[in-house]
């Protein structure tokens, strides 16, 4: 069997796996970063790659998935806020170093592609990945062909918003955006922002750095009030999102992942009637909630996905 390279390069952290072309992981490598200066990171990608290459020398191409509006067909990350570049030229550093092939694409686009392709995409001709991590990132798959855009950014679901007038400020600088009310961190701002409330909840009880989605989540579950309140004002805005992503694009099928879909069925239960309550403009019902499967690997087995078609879409 064929195997590629899937590199998944995080703010924190940059894995290589060995990936067959049935998406099979048969090695990981991992390396932690602690300095984003483009430079560094080049060189950390080298080192964590040609561990990987150790591991299978076979390997027909290199995938990267990295964070940012990336250049499809150079590998030129454009713009990409969490690592402070513009126009850093990732892949054709790369290339220089390596004698296979090096494709580079954005981390949200490759997850989406690995999950289309060996998760719960199969079968669809019409998906959305949606990971809930920190920040919202997704992709877009129509018609069976991931959906790049006129300057690489579609995808970008995080950044529409939903709470324009009275939601919490996002990253980007605007007001409400789906990532601002639906991520992660977005719960954790939940539980802050009905705290007064709750003066006595437990949940006060440990430092504003401590108190993470997680914890929350499964304060929710077991009963606590602060908590489940918090959770349902965060699944109302996650409801609102998906709902307007069902009119953007009438997906067959959503597919929530990162570390607050960790929540399963209890997510799905809190979404799914609101969800079909907001969908006015095809059948309610009609598309499909589901918890990802690929996990925290999608982004791996997307980018050597990718390395494998030799781009991120079939029309590149």
């Amino acid at each position: 069997m064929r195997t590629a390279i899937g590199v998944d390069l995080g703010g924190s952290h940059v894995t290589a796996g060995v990936i067959g072309e049935d998406g099979s992981i048969h090695a990981q490598h991992e390396l932690d970063l602690e300095d984003l200066t483009f430079s560094v990171v080049v060189e950390a990608l080298v080192s964590v790659i040609g561990k990987a290459l150790g591991s299978n020398g076979k390997a027909v191409a290199i995938g990267i998935g990295s964070p940012g509006n990336i250049e499809a067909n150079s590998g030129v990350v454009l713009y990409s806020p969490n690592f402070g570049w513009e126009n850093a030229p990732l892949g054709p550093s790369l290339s220089k170093r390596f004698s296979v092939p090096v494709f580079v694409g954005n981390d949200a686009r490759c997850a989406t592609l690995g999950e289309y392709t060996f998760g719960t995409g199969v079968g669809t001709s019409n998906f959305v990945l949606l990971t809930l991590g920190t920040g919202i990132g997704g992709g877009i798959v129509a018609d069976g062909d991931l959906i790049l855009g006129n300057r690489f950014g579609a995808g970008e679901i995080g950044h529409h918003q939903v709470r324009p007038t009275d939601g919490f400020v996002c990253t980007c600088g605007k007001i409400g955006c789906f990532e601002a009310q639906a991520s992660g961190t977005g719960l954790i701002r939940h539980a802050f922002a009905v705290a007064s409330s709750f003066p006595r909840s437990k949940l006060l009880d440990m430092a504003r750095d401590d108190l993470g989605s997680k914890k929350i989540r499964k304060a929710a579950q077991a009963g606590d009030l602060h908590a489940l309140t918090a959770w349902k004002n965060y699944a109302s805005d996650l409801a609102l999102g998906l709902a307007n992503v069902i009119a953007f694009v009438n997906p067959q099928r959503i597919a929530l992942g990162g570390g607050v879909s960790s929540a399963g069925a209890f997510m799905l239960d809190a979404v799914r009637a609101r969800v079909d309550e907001l969908t006015t403009m095809v059948p309610k019902g009609t598309t499909e909630l589901v918890i990802a499967k690929l996990g925290n690997d999608a982004g791996q087995v997307g980018a050597a996905t990718m390395a494998f078609r030799r781009g991120l879409t079939t029309l590149q």
